[in-house]
This record gives structure tokens, C-alpha cells and sequence, in this order.
């Protein structure tokens, strides 16, 4: 019952998600090409679509057979790369509204967390 239930919300909770992320990331590119912004567009732009790839990526994980070896790697590898992107642009836009020594904080939490990823995310070889 549980798993039925869980599957009938993600039908409606995750397409309502994308719906409700879509329409904040247009008012936002459309606030930001008003004011003549052109990174702020491209900052949201990218962000936006790397989120929908990073979305695709981790359900075409779940999906992948246990046994596909090399799909599944395939995809842990784009997931990591996804997150390090993310995890960059934001560390970007922080790091550009505080003092120097903050932004070296924030640029070495990024690098620390995209490190871990590649590591947590590394299949073990023993």
C-alpha cells in the first residue's frame, strides 16, 4: 500500500514541482533580461536546465536494471557531473555577495562537497 501510495504522489507531486520550478525560473529570466541582466539570464538558464538533466538522470538510474553495470555507472558519472555544476554556479552567485574571506569559505565548501560526491558516488573497487 505504502509503494502505491508513494508512486500516485510522484505522479502528481514531481510534474507539479517542474511546473511550479519552470514558471519561477521564466519570471526570473524574464526579471533579469528586463533589467538588462544577460548573467543573471544565463545563470538561471543554466541552472535550470542542468536541474531538469540531473532530474532525468537520477530516474533513468532508478529505473536501470541492477545487472546493466555499465549504464548505471554511465549515469552516476553525469549525476556527478550535474551536481558539480550546480554546486559551482551557486557557489558563484554566493561568493560574488560576500566579503572575500567568505567567498574563499564558500569556494572551498564547494570544492570539499564535489569531492565527496566523486568519492560517494565512485563504485568501490576492493
Amino acid at each position: 500500500m505504502d509503494q502505491r501510495r508513494a508512486a500516485v504522489g510522484g505522479r502528481v507531486l514531481v510534474p507539479t514541482a517542474i511546473a511550479v520550478l519552470t514558471v519561477t525560473c521564466a519570471a526570473a529570466i524574464y526579471r533579469a533580461a528586463t533589467a538588462g541582466d544577460v548573467a543573471s539570464v544565463a545563470f538561471v538558464a543554466v541552472s535550470y536546465g542542468a536541474l531538469l538533466l540531473l532530474l532525468r538522470f537520477l530516474r533513468a538510474y532508478e529505473l536501470a536494471p541492477p545487472d546493466a553495470a555499465a549504464e548505471r555507472e554511465r549515469l552516476r558519472r553525469r549525476v556527478w557531473a550535474l551536481c558539480t555544476l550546480l554546486t559551482a554556479l551557486f557557489a558563484w552567485k554566493v561568493a560574488g555577495v560576500v566579503p572575500w574571506p567568505a567567498a574563499v569559505l564558500v569556494w572551498a565548501a564547494a570544492a570539499a562537497t564535489s569531492a565527496g560526491g566523486f568519492f560517494a558516488l565512485s563504485p568501490r573497487r576492493v
